[in-house]
């Protein structure tokens, strides 16, 4: 061992370098004492210590959980079953001894469920009136094919809900006697389904126009033997699924008009051309016409041929930029995310309106960091740390908004994310987190909007397990069908209505519950008292 120096005579460097040195000596002594109890436990036998991973990857979300307050502990029996049929008695008799006496019935419900085929021969009636007309009986309401409503009921629930795939469907039916072939099963899922496409495309439209913000997301998707993309738009009342052959910003504008077909030329449209730096002689020509409606795509694009920005090769594309611009006028003059707030995890296809972004995503990329030495470890760790607890300074400010919060939370975020650690890839990260900083702060304007995009996560899951489950789409009606369905499907458990009953209501089933259409539900949820 060297000898001790004379600490006073040392200069202030010296001491950091010796205090330094003996840091480091102490982070190696106590590495080894912790491998030699780990070696000790291993050769004695005894279970080494857990290896605990978070839910989340970053684990951003539950560790900024507020304590929640104790609970009283729980029975362990299990609570009053309820069933949603009507309950048949019946009497169970026993053989008893003379001089016995009755002292009533003691109640055990049992549930079960009653899986069997039913064919129905209808005799229709047919008469020919006196001047040759022919008359037939009609079917009774809710027939419409050679397959009942209870039967398509059950193929819709347990193919889209269930996730089952179509050839164990089919041997599911013949099993308990229905003579299906899958590709009668293939028609019942996909024809004559128009009517459920079109309340998927209203509950669109009721939620971009009523509701105070939506998130999106999208994820791969296979039709027609070709790579696609999955777009999912909703909040905590809808969902609604949308799969397109591209993911740019192009389709996501043109799924915003949900339907519609339009370009339309209005403050909306130039003040977005103007943003993403079209000419001012462009913008100029176009405002100089008096046209500012075009139906269709190629009404469009003659009259942009017409002005010459066609011919135009320079950056940005005229033509692309104007034409986003013509669909947020779409957007707009429908009156879809008037004062909606668009939440995402920063891909740019999505940065259109008033655009706000998940602050898990933002933190993950931190998280993710690739770290070569102890000084970038540290820098990470206190930086990470810095964002969860401010994060959960933003989940409190939500619960209780003010001017004067949101002031100090603004002067922190610059503290945070203006810093200098030292770690070159870290800062650079940190000030380009910095520049979204109107988009991660949306939350302080716009209390009601969420801090992170897990509930579009949670959402576009079913997607996948479909995906997963049957892999793509052959056909435009199947691909709709897929798309309107499972967007119906997450909309009723928003909305606690049971995926049973909206089949039975909108199949006309004997004795259905009644089901009001989607879209009054979600406009319901966001009418202003």
């Amino acid at each position: 061992m060297p000898p001790i120096p004379h600490l006073p005579d040392l200069s202030r460097a010296e001491l950091e370098a010796l205090l330094l040195e003996a840091f480091g000596e102490l982070a190696a002594s106590e590495k080894v004492n912790d491998e030699q109890r780990a070696e000790i436990a291993r050769l004695k036998g005894l279970k080494g210590r857990p290896t605990i991973k978070p839910s989340q990857p970053s684990g951003m979300d539950k560790a900024t959980e507020l304590p929640k307050p104790a609970k009283k502990a729980k029975r362990r029996f299990r609570g009053k079953v309820t069933p949603r049929v009507s309950i048949e008695d019946q009497v169970v008799k026993v053989a008893v001894p003379e001089g016995s006496r009755f002292k009533g019935h003691e109640p055990f419900l049992v549930q079960d469920l009653v899986i069997s085929a039913r064919a129905t021969c209808y005799q229709r009636e047919r008469w020919v009136t006196p001047d040759g007309q022919t008359i037939l009986a009609p079917l009774p309401e809710g027939i419409d094919g050679h397959f009942g409503p209870e039967l398509r009921r059950f193929v819709l629930m347990q193919y889209h809900q269930g996730q089952s795939t179509l050839p164990r469907l089919a041997a599911l039916l013949r099993s308990v006697g229905v003579a299906i072939s899958k590709r009668q099963l293939q028609r019942l899922l996909t024809d004559k389904q128009e009517s459920f496409v079109a309340e998927a495309q209203d509950v669109l439209r009721a939620g971009l126009e009523t509701s105070p913000y939506v998130s999106v997301d999208d994820t791969g998707a296979r039709h027609k033997a070709k790579n696609g993309f999955c777009t999912q738009i909703g909040n905590d009342w809808f969902t609604w699924f949308g799969t397109r052959t591209s993911k740019s910003r192009l389709n996501f504008l043109d799924l915003l008009r949900a339907g519609h077909t339009d370009y339309v030329l209005n403050d909306g449209a130039y003040g977005y051309m103007r943003q993403h730096a079209l000419p001012a002689a462009s913008i100029a020509s176009l405002m100089a016409e008096p046209e500012t409606y075009f139906a269709d795509q190629q009404a469009w694009l003659v009259h942009l041929d017409r002005l010459g920005l066609t011919a135009l090769d320079v950056t940005p594309n005229p033509v692309q930029v104007a034409t986003e611009g013509a669909l947020w006028g779409s957007v707009q003059s429908h009156e879809f995310l008037r004062d909606a707030v668009i939440l995402s995890d920063d891909a740019g296809q999505f940065n259109v309106g008033q655009h706000a972004l998940c602050w898990v995503h933002a933190e993950r990329l931190v998280h993710k960091l690739n770290t070569f030495t102890d000084q970038h470890r540290a820098a990470q760790t206190r930086v990470r740390g810095l964002i969860w607890d401010y994060y959960a300074s933003l989940k409190a400010y939500r619960l209780k908004p003010s001017l004067r919060r949101a002031a100090a939370l603004r002067a922190r975020f610059d503290r945070i994310f203006l810093r200098r650690t030292g770690f070159v890839t870290l800062d650079r990260l940190l000030k380009r987190l910095h520049a979204n900083k109107a988009e991660l702060l949306m939350v302080l304007d716009r209390p009601e909007t969420p801090l992170h995009t897990n509930g579009s996560e949670n959402d576009i899951r079913c997607y996948v397990t479909r995906r997963k489950v049957s892999a793509g789409t052959r056909s435009d009606a199947g691909r709709d069908c897929r798309d309107a369905f499972l967007g119906l499907a997450k909309t009723c458990d928003k909305l606690g209505i049971a995926v049973w009953d909206y089949l039975g209501s909108r199949l006309k089933m004997a004795g259905h519950i009644v089901v009001q259409p989607l879209d009054r539900y979600v406009r319901g949820r966001f009418r202003p008292a």
